[in-house]
């Protein structure tokens, strides 16, 4: 059965804090000084059927948390993980009967690059990513979904740190022309690259919108036996309609263990993806 995953976490928390008149800031920060924006977001997905949903941690690594906040990567992958808990509870506690979902850490790339294109050494990257795993580890999660990384050896060293935590892997790449990333992996060298690490899923994300990010999971299926994750875009330019997009992914549900969507989505994507799953 297919695990259906939550969409869009940024752009959905700026529309929301715009339609507050909350200011905008990075949206790691809203899980502390705003958890109530937070929670309200989980509760939208939870509410529109997602078996999974994801902490707001996407871009909290070191080097971003120390250019824009005052807060360790410690405390906010504490305050988004308890935003993410609260919300759960809080939707089981009115619907007795509601299935638990479970929270995934969402976990990005660096925006600096590693040696030798960028600055960042291959093991300051392990002890960046050591300590975001670690800190989610030790508030008992057990998934982690490594997103839109566009260099394979980033996401290797990543994807190395979190199997040694035990977590249950997923990872994500991004794609741009050719169906290569933006550091020029093909999706035949990915898989057989984390298949050698032990991951649990691969796949994309972002990227693009659904038509094109189709054929992407189609070239994975021929390269991999490996579970594939699939969250594309809600489009490119012009964005599909919730109704749109779930038609669009359609042809490929079948290839997928996990679905989902990504930036410009919420719930009404999932509400359509649960919608297409059941039937």
């Amino acid at each position: 059965m297919t695990k259906l995953m939550d969409g869009a976490c940024g752009s959905l928390l700026w529309a929301m804090a715009e339609e507050r008149g909350i200011e905008r800031k990075p949206t790691w920060v809203y899980s502390i000084e705003e958890p109530e924006l937070v929670r309200d977001m989980h509760l939208r997905y939870i509410a529109a059927g997602a078996d999974m949903i994801q902490t707001n941690t996407f871009a909290v690594n070191r080097p971003s948390v120390e250019r824009s906040s005052k807060y360790t990567v410690a405390e906010i992958i504490r305050a988004a993980v308890e935003c993410a808990r609260v919300a759960v509870g809080s939707y089981v506690a009115d619907h007795p009967e509601a299935k638990l979902p479970e929270i995934y850490l969402s976990c990005g790339p660096l925006t600096q690059l590693l040696e030798p294109y960028g600055d960042v050494t291959e093991e300051e990257c392990e002890e960046y990513y050591e300590e975001i795993v670690s800190a989610a580890a030790g508030e008992g999660i057990g998934t982690v979904a490594l997103e839109t990384f566009m260099d394979i050896e980033m996401m290797k060293i990543a994807a190395a740190v979190a199997k040694k935590h035990g977590m249950k892997t997923l990872c994500s790449m991004t794609f741009e022309a050719r169906h290569r990333t933006m550091m020029g992996n093909r999706i035949e060298d990915i898989c057989e690259e984390l298949e050698e690490i032990g991951v649990d899923a691969v796949g994309m994300n972002c990227s693009t919108g659904p038509v094109e990010a189709a054929e992407i999971i189609r070239e994975y299926a021929e390269n991999t036996k490996l579970p594939l994750y699939f969250k594309p875009n809600s489009g490119m330019g012009e964005l599909y309609d919730a109704k749109k997009f779930a038609q669009e992914v359609a042809p490929v549900l079948p290839l997928v263990s996990y679905i989902g969507s990504c930036c410009g989505s919420d719930e009404t994507y999932t509400e359509e993806l649960r919608k297409l799953i059941e039937g």
